[in-house]
């Protein structure tokens, strides 16, 4: 029994898409079974999608465990504009009532404006054409569920997914986290043009506020610049345990990115750091980034606030969309309220 929880573990805290890692355990026995779920046609045939009518929920993933998600794959045809933004993905572990993921399918995966692009990432990536994946380990002890909703007016006319997950016969360490993915926006930010300096950060952005104890892996994150000029002077601030004051202060929104000098005017992504969409310094442009923690997340005895200025000490007012991701015990906090489509759309 010590051999398979030791086993277990090892299995469970490799990190996303460690290929290095992957290839040299290769030859190492599995002690699990690789299930799937997914949309595939029950009758044999090739209708392997589904049709979500306006206002409908579809549960797409729901096992008994104890088990683990390895790998979340969809694509989707939908007509209506923004779609991205109107159809929702949940999760709910372990019988839990409050979904521990709650985003809009499209920011889950990084495509915070609600348009399709091309990017690879460690932990999510968004391939030709149009397909969603997500390799973010995702362990429950008895039980899963993910649903899709569709809040959009037109009806999704084929959504397709392949869940990989894997089925244990043990049961999962007492110490293991679950994993948890929140949405938030600020359409627009609230700036303070009169605000010279910022210790305390009582007027960033965001990302995450949360209780328990756990670590953050990452966050994607998008902007609509509603001004000229360089938007990303922001430093992120992380408050760890109720500090009053952050234990982790960066240098600059492109720095926190892993960028440089306003990203250069040129989109990147790399396994654990990205900006694949970067527009001019006017009003009006898009960007979108990502930076994930895998060398190091940043861990949390009992609470978590991680943020963001928008503009040099919080003076710039665009408008930012974001989704945190991280893992800790439960149960979790309220999440705040989802914005209705139509907010999410601003």
């Amino acid at each position: 029994m010590r051999l398979i929880i030791i086993l277990l573990l090892a299995v469970l805290s490799a990190s996303a898409q460690n290929w290095g890692t992957a290839l040299s355990d290769l030859p190492k026995p599995k002690d699990y079974r690789l299930r799937r779920s997914s949309s595939y046609d029950r009758t044999g045939g090739n209708a392997d999608a589904r049709r979500v009518a306006p206002g409908d929920t579809i549960t797409v993933f729901e096992e008994a465990g104890p088990g683990q998600i390895s790998h979340i794959w969809f694509t989707i045809a939908d007509k209506e504009e923004k779609h991205l933004k109107r159809i929702v993905l949940r999760a709910y572990w372990d019988g839990e009532t409050t979904p521990s993921i709650e985003t809009p399918i499209g920011d889950f995966f990084g495509l915070g404006h609600g348009d399709y692009f091309l990017y690879q990432s460690a932990p999510l990536a968004v391939g030709a054409d149009k397909a969603l994946n997500s390799f973010f380990p995702m362990p429950f002890r008895k039980h899963a569920r993910i649903t899709v909703v569709n809040e959009g007016g037109e009806p999704i006319d084929a959504l397709y997914w392949n869940i990989d997950w894997r089925q244990f016969s043990s049961p999962l360490p007492a110490d293991m986290l679950y994993f948890h993915a929140q949405y938030r926006q600020a359409t627009p930010a609230t700036a303070i043009p009169e605000a010279k300096t910022n210790l305390d950060g009582k007027n960033n952005y965001v990302w995450l506020e949360t209780s328990g104890r756990g670590h953050f892996v990452g966050v994607t994150m998008s902007v609509f610049e509603n001004d000229d000029r360089w938007w990303g002077e922001g430093d992120d601030m992380f408050f760890v345990d109720g500090e009053k004051l952050p234990s982790i202060n960066g240098t600059g929104t492109e720095d926190y990115f892993l960028g440089a000098w306003d990203f250069g005017g040129k989109p990147f992504s790399y396994q654990l750091f990205g900006a694949p969409v970067v527009g001019p310094e006017k009003k009006g442009s898009k960007w979108s980034l990502y930076r994930f923690h895998l060398d190091s997340p940043i861990p949390f005895q009992k609470s978590l606030r991680a943020t963001i200025e928008h503009g040099t000490s919080d003076d710039r007012g665009d408008n930012f969309y974001s989704v945190a991701y991280w893992y800790q015990t439960e149960p979790h906090g309220a999440f705040p309220k989802l914005p209705a489509v139509d907010e999410r759309l601003k």
